[in-house]
C-alpha cells in the first residue's frame, strides 16, 4: 500500500466526523475549512413503500412518514429525466500517468523510474502525444465510442495543494473556505422538493459533502442489496418459515395495547421491506446485484454500488444527483506503480460495466457521470517511487450524450508552474456551470459564485 501524507490522514478523519452526523468534530487546524454539511443532523429511515434503508440528512422538520410518502409520490410522478453521478478519485490522482506523453523526452527526464513504456497503453485519438495508462483500456474503449470527454488539465487559478482545502473547493464549487453547502446541494435547494431524500443520493455509509444542502433532505445508502434477515444456522426452507412467522406476528391483534401495536407494526413492515428489496438481492449462486451485464469481481464496494444504482434507476426511483468514491487511494507518495494500476483498472472497468448496464436497460441517455480528483501530482517523481502533490489534474465526463471531445487541452511539460506542476487549461467551475446549464437545466449563476466570468465548454452533442 502507498503511504499517504499526514494532511490526507487529517482530512479523512475530520470529514468522517462531519459526514457521520452526531459523532462530533475532531479538531480543526487553523486555515482548514469546515466541510460542507457540517452540523446537519442524521436520522435513520426505512422507506417501506420502496424498500430502502436510508440515512437522511437535512429536512429535520419532517417526520419519516412524510419522507416515505414523498419518495412514493415522486416515483409515481415519473423519475427525473436526467441524472448526474459524481465519482471522486480520492487523494489526488496522477494525471500524468492516466494520460502520459509517451514520446516526450522531458517526461522521461522528470520521471526516470515512473515513466511508462512508450509502447504501452492505447493511443489517445485526439492528441498524438498521449497514451492511456495500460490499466485504462476500458476508458479508451469508451473514448473510442465517443462516450467519454476528457479534460487533461482541470484545475483553478492559485491552486492549493492541501488535500483538505482543494477537495473542499471542488465540493462547494468555489475557491472559498467559508462555504458550507455543496454545489450539488445548492442545486437541490433550488430544484428539489422537501420530502424526497433520494433526490440527492450518497452511495456511501455517510454524506458526501458535495450533496450538502441548506434546507432540503438528501440521503446516504450503502446499497439496495444490503438489507436482509440473518440468523445463525438458519437457511433455506427454515428461513422462509421464520420470515412467514415474522409476517404472522405483524398481523396479531393488539387490542389497543400501544406496545403490542408498535411491535406488530415493526414485524409487519420489516417483512414487507424484505420482500420489496428482493429484486435487488443477489440471486443464489451469484455474488452481485442482478444485472444484464457483468461487473468486475471485487471486495471493494464500487462496482456493487454502481450495479445497485443502475437497478434503482431501472426501478424508477426518483434520483437526481448521486455522489460516491472510486476504489483506491490516490495519494501515491510512494509505491505508485502498483497502487495506481489496480485502482485505475477497477475504476475504469466498473464505469464501463455501468455504461453497458444503462445501455442494456435503455437508460443511457438519462445519465451523465463526472469523474474528478482534488488535484494532480507533481511532474517530477520523488525519491520514494511516487509523486507529491501537484496542481492541474484530470477530469472525465462519461455518457451516451457527451461530445466525446477534449475539454481544454493537454498543458504539456514545457510550461510548468513555479513549483513544477502542470498548469490548468480548464477551470472546474466552468465545467460545473456547463453541467448545471446543459445537463440539469439550472441557472448556474444562482449556484456557482462568479459563474458569469467562466466560459462554458460544450458538453453535449447537438
Amino acid at each position: 500500500m502507498a503511504r499517504c501524507c499526514s494532511d490526507y490522514t487529517r482530512s479523512a478523519l475530520l470529514r468522517r466526523g462531519v459526514a457521520e452526523a452526531g459523532l462530533g468534530l475532531p479538531g480543526v487546524e487553523p486555515g482548514m475549512p469546515l466541510p460542507a454539511g457540517s452540523g446537519l443532523t442524521r436520522r435513520r429511515l426505512l422507506a417501506r413503500s420502496l424498500g430502502l434503508a436510508l440515512a437522511v440528512y437535512g429536512g429535520s422538520s419532517l417526520r419519516p412518514e412524510a419522507f416515505e410518502a414523498g419518495i412514493e409520490a415522486a416515483a409515481a410522478a415519473g423519475a427525473p429525466e436526467r441524472v448526474l453521478v459524481s465519482v471522486f478519485l480520492d487523494g489526488g490522482a496522477d494525471a500524468l500517468s492516466m494520460l502520459f506523453p509517451a514520446e516526450d523526452p522531458l517526461y522521461r527526464s522528470l520521471r526516470p523510474r515512473l515513466a511508462l513504456p512508450a509502447d504501452q497503453g492505447t493511443p489517445f485519438a485526439e492528441d498524438g502525444r498521449l497514451r492511456w495508462h495500460p490499466s485504462l483500456g476500458a476508458l479508451a474503449t469508451l473514448h473510442g465510442e465517443g462516450k467519454l470527454s476528457v479534460a487533461p488539465g482541470m484545475g483553478y487559478t492559485t491552486p492549493n495543494q492541501s488535500h483538505f482545502t482543494s477537495r473542499h473547493f471542488y465540493e462547494v464549487g468555489a475557491t472559498s473556505v467559508r462555504t458550507r453547502t455543496g454545489w450539488l446541494g445548492r442545486y437541490l435547494d433550488r430544484a428539489g422538493t422537501p420530502d424526497n431524500p433520494l433526490q440527492g443520493l450518497s452511495l456511501d455509509s455517510r454524506l458526501q459533502p458535495a450533496l450538502a444542502t441548506a434546507k432540503l433532505p438528501t440521503a446516504a445508502i450503502d446499497g439496495p442489496d444490503r438489507y436482509d434477515f440473518w440468523t445463525r444456522g438458519v437457511w433455506g426452507e427454515v428461513a422462509e418459515r421464520m420470515l412467514a412467522a415474522i409476517r404472522d406476528l405483524g398481523t396479531l391483534p393488539h387490542r389497543g395495547d400501544p406496545g403490542l401495536e408498535a411491535a406488530a407494526d415493526a414485524a409487519l413492515q420489516s417483512h414487507r421491506l424484505h420482500g420489496q428489496l428482493a429484486p435487488f438481492r443477489p440471486k443464489e449462486g451469484s455474488t452481485g446485484i442482478p444485472s444484464p451485464v457483468p461487473y468486475p469481481a471485487s471486495e471493494d464496494a464500487f462496482p456493487r454500488r454502481l450495479a445497485g444504482l443502475a437497478a434503482m434507476l431501472a426501478a424508477g426511483l426518483p434520483v437526481r444527483v448521486v455522489a460516491l468514491r472510486a476504489p483506491g487511494m490516490y495519494d501515491t507518495h510512494d509505491s505508485q506503480p502498483a497502487e495506481l494500476a489496480e485502482a485505475l483498472r477497477l475504476t475504469a472497468e466498473s464505469l464501463l460495466a455501468f455504461q453497458r448496464d444503462l445501455e442494456a436497460r435503455g437508460l443511457a441517455d438519462r445519465v451523465l457521470v463526472h469523474v474528478w480528483s482534488e488535484f494532480g501530482r507533481r511532474a517530477r517523481e520523488n525519491g520514494s517511487d511516487g509523486t507529491d502533490h501537484g496542481a492541474a489534474g484530470i477530469g472525465l465526463l462519461l455518457g451516451s450524450r457527451v461530445t466525446g471531445r477534449l475539454i481544454g487541452e493537454f498543458p504539456g511539460l514545457q510550461r510548468l508552474d513555479e513549483h513544477g506542476n502542470l498548469r490548468a487549461t480548464s477551470d472546474f467551475r466552468a465545467l460545473y456551470c456547463a453541467i448545471l446549464e446543459q445537463w440539469l437545466g439550472a441557472d448556474a449563476e444562482a449556484i456557482v459564485p462568479g459563474a458569469r466570468g467562466f466560459q462554458r465548454p460544450q458538453l453535449l452533442r447537438a
